[in-house]
């Protein structure tokens, strides 16, 4: 399927409503749109940390993981764009329990090599790590704009599961990318005073 995009303004919005992909019309500042906007903002900064890390040859996997990751937030707000009583989830591409699995598994590989933590890690040592200690906050961010919703909207479990499971998996993967680039992490200085 081809999808042209030939129109990019179609003024529809401007007086603070827009359209549901079932042709119902709501205000933007509906929960729906909000949730669904904020994982557009989730893949918008993953984006920003794909291309941060790009051209490292030491994290040219974790480029792939994070290309996956995309297509697969892309895919949740498509599905978040449907009311949950329309959704057809045999002709619409949605996160699975799989997703989730296969999320745990990668920040098993990524812990097997990472020492242990005995103090919390501050974002920095590295614009890559410091990025991905964003990304996890938007995706934080995005869990609770998606659970808002579900307290008015029915949303499938399987998207609250990955979105947490997301959370961590950027925690994870910052602390990997200090270990592959060499950096060393950035602690909490608790109970230092200047």
């Amino acid at each position: 399927m081809t999808i042209r995009l030939s129109k990019i303004y179609t003024k529809t919005g401007d007086k603070g409503s827009t359209l549901l992909a079932t042709g119902e019309r709501v205000l933007k500042s509906n929960v729906r749109i909000e949730a669904y906007g904020t994982v557009d903002e989730l893949n918008s900064v993953l984006g920003m940390l794909r291309d941060t890390i790009a051209a490292d040859s030491r994290t040219s996997d974790l480029v792939e993981m994070l290309a996956k990751i995309q297509n697969e937030l892309f895919d949740i707000g498509g599905e978040l764009s449907v009311p949950l009583d329309v959704l057809d989830t045999k002709r619409q591409q949605v996160v699975t329990m799989d997703d989730v699995v296969r999320l745990e598994k990668e920040m098993d590989l990524f812990n097997e090599k990472l020492p242990a933590l005995e103090n919390f890690v501050i974002p920095g040592g590295h614009i890559a790590n410091s990025t991905a200690h964003l990304v996890r906050t938007v995706c934080r961010r995005t869990e609770r704009a998606i659970v808002r919703m579900s307290e008015q909207d029915a949303v499938r479990d399987e998207i609250r599961i990955y979105l947490n499971r997301l959370g961590d998996w950027f925690f994870v993967l910052s602390r990997e990318l200090s270990r592959r680039l060499a950096v060393a992490e950035v602690l909490w200085a608790q109970n230092k005073k200047k």
